[in-house]
């Protein structure tokens, strides 16, 4: 996988800014800090579904899309669902999790994290500042609430997910 970008993080359930930082999710695994505001999330690629949301056939769909993604345009973008935010508001969950994977090119910090934590009823799009006039805030939360949250309402997360996912990857092609 390509080297990736650190993002900080600001406003839930839409994207913000970020800055640089260099890392890969591969390496990461060995750089979680066990720091109690450091999620204990490890990365298991383009789609890590620690929450189980997501079918084997559709996880597999979508990292394919995602690396697809990644091969065409060089932009990397992640699906994490988490059982639980830890007692953190999602902004300072997606935060510490960005910081200890990184994504996104550090040259160009243009990573995306689409967050949901399911048992919070929280969902998050955080962007790096590289791709701050391609997924602006607005569109961000349109992509939620329009396409996302609609059928997280039907009960029907995995779809949902997949929805927002399919927005952003139109949005950066």
């Amino acid at each position: 996988m390509k080297q990736l970008t650190l993002l900080m993080l600001a406003l839930a359930a839409a994207c913000s800014d970020g800055s640089a930082g260099n890392s890969s999710i591969e390496d990461s695994r060995s750089r979680q800090s066990p720091a109690s505001s450091q999620p204990a999330v490890v990365p298991t690629g383009y789609v890590t579904d620690t929450a189980d949301i997501i079918d084997a056939t559709r996880e597999e769909a979508l990292s394919k899309r995602l690396h697809a993604l990644e091969q065409a345009t060089g932009h990397q973008m992640v699906i994490v669902t988490v059982h639980s935010l830890d007692g953190l508001d999602i902004a300072a969950f997606t935060t510490a999790l960005a910081n200890a994977w990184g994504i996104g090119r550090a040259e160009h910090d243009d990573g995306v994290v689409l967050l949901v934590a399911p048992n919070e009823r929280k969902v998050r799009i955080a962007v790096g500042y590289g791709l701050e006039k391609t997924l602006p805030d607005a569109l961000c939360g349109h992509i939620i609430e329009e396409q996302m949250l609609p059928r997280f309402r039907q009960g029907d997360l995995a779809t949902g997910i997949e929805a927002g996912a399919t927005a952003l990857i139109n949005q950066l092609t």
